[in-house]
């Protein structure tokens, strides 16, 4: 496993990080997924991230028991706040109150008296960042986190926040955007003024929610229990799924072999090419799922081999920048 210091911090954290969206607490019990967090520890992943909000609540939970027993500081465990975790008015966003509210009941489901990163999972564009922020630092200053970062924040309001951290004296050391070759909208803004900010990026969905892996073919039916499958079997509507970019994603197959890896690891390493990421978030329902992903940890692409990539996929890839603050799904 390779590891990286998360922006300008002096922690070191895995280049894969194991992220629990969607399958803890929702598409796999107890015993699956801590089978899955205890492959990810034996391949070296010390970095965990989730959020209070997936599968309400429960994958933290999911989380917290899977760890239980493994030597606290071995470990990287980052969380999020801002989606609603329950009915109340006041049960989501970056108020000081849910803020203060959240991060007690983070530590409390993950069995952790602090976690090493907490992020606001979105832009709180009804409360002042500056409440938001000094919530932050006092949560910094109580022990409870040792570093802030944020979510799909546009440059702006990046920019806005580290300033805000650094008049607090505490350090927002990262941002947590979609990326992957199909997905490249923080390269032209965020991703140069992050690294000035002394701010690294943790990439999730860098298979472009598994588009990347090669296991959807253009004109036919999706695997069984696949995101995508319908109940008829045809692929459900969704961004990616266009034939043009199933054809050019096929074209990646000798790419792929030309590297030594599975598609799913040139992915994943070729996310890990931008030296402005620490690490890239990979999820499992099955332990075997993160021994491939892991194979992409460290390896340097062939400067060639990426430019084939670029213009094989360059016409279909989503770069505009503005895709950062209209992106409201929830990774």
């Amino acid at each position: 496993m390779e590891y990286r210091k998360l922006g300008s911090s002096g922690m070191y954290i895995s280049a894969l990080a194991y992220g629990n969206w969607v399958t803890h607490g929702e598409q796999i019990d107890q015993e699956a997924a801590t089978a899955c967090v205890r492959k990810a520890l034996d391949l070296g992943i010390t970095t965990f991230d989730t959020a209070d909000a997936y599968a309400g609540t429960r994958a933290e939970s999911a989380l917290g028991e899977a760890l239980r027993g493994t030597r606290r500081e071995s470990l990287e465990i980052f969380t999020k706040v801002y989606f609603p975790t329950g009915e109340g008015k006041n049960d989501r966003g970056l108020s000081r109150k849910h803020v203060m509210e959240s991060i007690n009941g983070s530590l409390t489901r993950l069995g952790t008296d602090y976690v090493d990163l907490y992020q606001a999972h979105r832009y709180d564009y009804e409360t002042p960042l500056e409440e938001t922020m000094q919530a932050f630092a006092d949560i910094v200053r109580a022990g409870k986190a040792n570093y802030i970062g944020v979510s799909e924040w546009t440059v702006d309001e990046i920019r806005a926040g580290a300033a805000l951290a650094k008049e607090l004296g505490i350090q927002l050391i990262s941002n947590q955007p979609q990326y992957s070759m199909l997905w490249r909208v923080i390269e032209e803004e965020v991703a140069p003024a992050s690294a000035e900010l002394g701010i690294g990026q943790i990439c999730w969905s860098p298979l472009a929610q598994g588009v990347l892996t090669g296991k959807y073919l253009p004109g036919q039916a999706a695997p069984k229990q696949s995101r995508f499958a319908s109940e008829n079997g045809s692929l459900k509507e969704n961004r990616y799924l266009s034939d043009d970019i199933l054809e050019r994603v096929q074209q990646l197959k000798p790419l792929a072999q030309e590297a030594g890896l599975s598609m799913a690891g040139l992915a994943v390493a070729w996310v890990l090419q931008n030296s402005n990421v620490s690490a890239a978030i990979v999820g499992a329902s099955r332990p075997e799922q993160l021994e491939d992903n892991a194979k992409a940890a460290g390896v340097k692409l062939d400067p060639s081999l990426m430019a084939k990539i670029d213009e094989l996929l360059d016409p279909v890839a989503e770069r505009d920048p503005q895709k950062v603050e209209s992106f409201k799904e929830r990774p």
